[in-house]
């Protein structure tokens, strides 16, 4: 691994919850890389969760935010840059949520206030970041923006529900978005899809087990683990990429 490849760069992570969360090891692996960053979660997430922890341990800040908040997405970005020092190099979203799944709710028996709201969580929430950030001119030119999505945006997922619909909204807003983003800011938007990962929400999804280990089986290097996906996410690009 390249030593400080982010040094001086200043960035924005979501999702963290503990340990387990691929956006956890993405924090941990950015800042052993040099870069400064905050990091955020839904107000009750950071109840549940163990995200102060992390912030004290590697010096950043924790700020609360609901991503699906225009409101919240305007503070954590203005709060962001005043922290770190000016605007943001990267942003990692990795959010999502389904009541729906949580509750073992069948495929074609969903509760549709609940979709909305995993679209809004998982997916709207994405394009309401970009497009707040943009208006905010947060984001430094050539910086990048990287979202977790899945397979299942592609493929059929049964027990994967509605996040499925969801991920396939995230990666267009990304393919749209980046154009946008690109253009004016020379801003690269980019999602990862990750193998099957043992985090708090993948093992919540019916079935889990099973399907880890047919990917397991089935992927010539095995499933990648959460540390695997983070050095990813360092830069938005794979470990010594050329770009």
């Amino acid at each position: 691994m390249s030593a400080s490849i982010l040094e001086g760069k200043r960035g924005i992570i979501f999702g963290a919850l503990d340990s387990q969360s691929i956006a956890w090891k993405a924090a941990e692996k950015c800042v052993a890389e040099g870069a400064c960053i905050t990091l955020t979660n839904a107000p009750v997430a950071l109840r549940m969760g163990e995200l102060q922890g992390l912030g004290e341990k590697l010096g950043a800040e924790v700020i609360a935010a609901d991503a699906t908040s225009i409101e919240d997405l305007s503070n954590l970005l203005e709060k962001s840059m005043e922290i770190l020092g000016g605007k943001v190099d990267f942003i990692l979203h990795s959010i999502g949520m389904s009541i729906n799944v949580r509750k073992n709710k069948s495929y074609t028996d969903l509760n549709y206030d609940w979709m909305q709201k995993t679209f809004d969580i998982s997916a709207i929430s994405f394009h309401k970041l970009m497009q707040t950030a943009l208006k905010m001119d947060a984001v430094a030119d050539g910086g990048s923006i990287l979202a977790l999505t899945y397979i299942a945006a592609q493929r059929v997922f049964p027990d994967y529900s509605e996040m499925a619909e969801s991920k396939a909204l995230l990666e267009s807003f990304a393919r749209s978005f980046g154009y946008h983003f690109g253009v004016q800011k020379g801003v690269r938007v980019n999602t990862i899809s990750q193998s099957p990962t043992r985090t708090t929400a993948g093992s919540g999804v019916k079935g889990f087990d099973e399907f880890f280990e047919y990917a397991e089986k089935m992927s010539p290097l095995g499933n990648a683990d959460a540390d695997a996906c983070a050095d990813f996410h360092r830069a938005g690009r794979p470990p010594n990429s050329p770009d």
